[in-house]
């Protein structure tokens, strides 16, 4: 299992300037020692699922994995396709990586879901549709961390999901990709947010429950055998560049959370709240040394001022500090999120066709609220939401009338389709600039997820909001 996960972390190694880079952490003997404490048993905090019928599976995303040639004995051996086919399969996924525009990444709409459909058909037609689908498996299972090297089915603390929305009631981090935003839990209470760049849609950040263990200061980084390295002034493929370098795109810190995904600095304010890596979360400098701090301190860890200091001193030397008890990370995609008394429906920006009638109900079930408790106005403005913010031309909806609530007349549990139907003919789309629509609701007041902590927006400011 140690052997396979080390694979795993290596795989993405300098995947871009963008440098989501997990590799094994025992790059120097120069640890800082935590104080002892016992391991603190995990509380899971249940999350949506995506879409069920959608796959994370790109080939930019097949071409990470195909950097460690394991990964194709892998397939080899579990998959059973030949060597010719697992050629082709490199060729392929090699060949889209170097046609990804980064600066123009995540302009367009539905460049997630044309990613993942350009990859079915491509790979089926080397290895035919059951075989397809066995990969797209595969590589969902370890990219989102659900099962092990043999297979087997994660610890299912580690896999819970269900209810939306859900508040921890332990200490861990929450990620929000549609949301750019991470929230950092101690005991239950939201003591910290930041605001994040995330994965492209070609790289999208996975879903599900990872753990940090260690933290690692001047972390170097070495380029990958791809053609956009070649394209790149004083970086070869392979050839390791220094902690501390200008050309290095980690930054000062970077956190391992499991499989080829990192959180790490090295962002300018301006790529936060935007697509801005290879499947990583992505910080300001400050802000990644803010959260050090943090993260080591929900660990067991004692970091310091003095300490970042002192490793600023020496950016070429890469130290690392082991956390003394490991903290969950929680990778989620909501896209319909219940806050302080506000209904958030974000953007679909992975094109996972999760902004539906079905998802808004259960966001507002898991409050205690029902869609036809809404008032008529509330109830149009939350459904043409859901389809401005679908990346897509339309939403899914329920086939049969809503049912009507305790006390509701039928005028008002038959407003929701009408109400939608009239009233997103007249809407026009939103811009892509547009991430949010926030519409108040009267039935949700003092519910939901805790808004922002403390929120780190990256531009050296914290912005307080006041709870309602």
């Amino acid at each position: 299992m140690r052997r396979y996960l080390q694979f795993l972390l290596s795989i993405m190694v300098g995947l871009s300037v963008a440098g989501c880079v997990a590799v094994p952490t025992n790059q120097s003997n120069n640890n800082l020692r935590p104080p002892a404490s016992p391991v603190a048993s995990v509380s899971p905090s249940p999350v949506n699922e995506r879409a069920a019928n959608v796959e994370p599976l790109t080939l930019p995303v097949l071409d990470a994995f195909f950097a460690d040639e394991g990964f194709g004995a892998l397939l080899k051996t579990r998959l059973h396709i030949s060597d010719e086919q697992i050629a082709k399969l490199k060729e392929l996924a090699h060949d889209e990586t170097a046609k990804l525009n980064e600066a123009n990444a995540g302009q367009g709409d539905g460049e997630g879901a044309a990613a993942r459909t350009a990859a079915e058909e491509k790979i089926k037609a080397v290895i035919g549709n059951d075989k397809a689908a066995e990969l797209a498996t595969l590589v969902r299972e370890r990219w989102n961390g659900e099962t092990d090297d043999a297979g087997k089915q994660n610890n299912a603390e580690d896999s819970a999901r269900g209810r939306a929305n859900g508040v921890p009631n332990d200490s861990r981090i929450v990620v929000n990709a549609p949301a750019y935003r991470m929230d950092v839990f101690d005991a239950g209470r939201l003591i910290k947010s930041y605001k994040i760049g995330i994965g492209y849609p070609q790289f999208p950040l996975p879903t599900g429950l990872r753990k940090a263990r260690v933290i690692i200061f001047n972390p170097t980084w070495t380029p990958p055998d791809e053609p956009w390295v070649a394209k790149m002034k004083n970086v070869s493929a392979g050839e390791k560049v220094e902690a501390g370098s200008k050309l290095n795109p980690l930054g000062p810190i970077k956190i391992p959370i499991g499989g080829p995904s990192l959180i790490h600095g090295g962002k300018s304010p301006a790529k936060l709240g935007t697509f801005a890596s290879h499947g990583c979360v992505g910080l300001t400098t400050p802000q990644v040394k803010d959260f050090a701090k943090v993260l080591a301190r929900l660990g067991g860890a004692s970091l310091t001022d003095e300490d970042l200091a002192k490793f600023g001193s020496d950016k070429t030397q890469t130290k690392q500090m082991k956390l003394a008890k490991e903290v969950p990370v929680e990778l989620r995609y909501e896209t319909i999120v219940v806050e302080d008394g506000e209904l958030h429906i974000y953007r679909d920006v992975y094109d996972e066709g999760t902004n539906t009638e079905e998802n808004l109900r259960a966001a507002l079930a898991a409050n205690g609220v029902k869609l036809e408790d809404l008032t008529d106005d509330e109830r149009a403005k939350a459904l043409d939401a859901l389809t401005q913010m679908s990346g897509r031309a339309s939403v899914k909806t329920a086939a049969a009338e809503p049912t009507a609530s305790p006390g509701s007349s039928n005028k008002n549990s038959n407003s929701t389709l009408d109400r939608k139907s009239s009233v997103t003919k007249k809407q026009t789309r939103v811009p892509n600039t547009q991430k949010e629509i926030v519409i108040e609701i009267a039935a949700l007041k003092g519910k939901g997820y805790p808004p922002p902590a403390d929120l780190d927006t990256g531009s050296g400011k914290t912005r307080v909001r006041v709870s309602k």
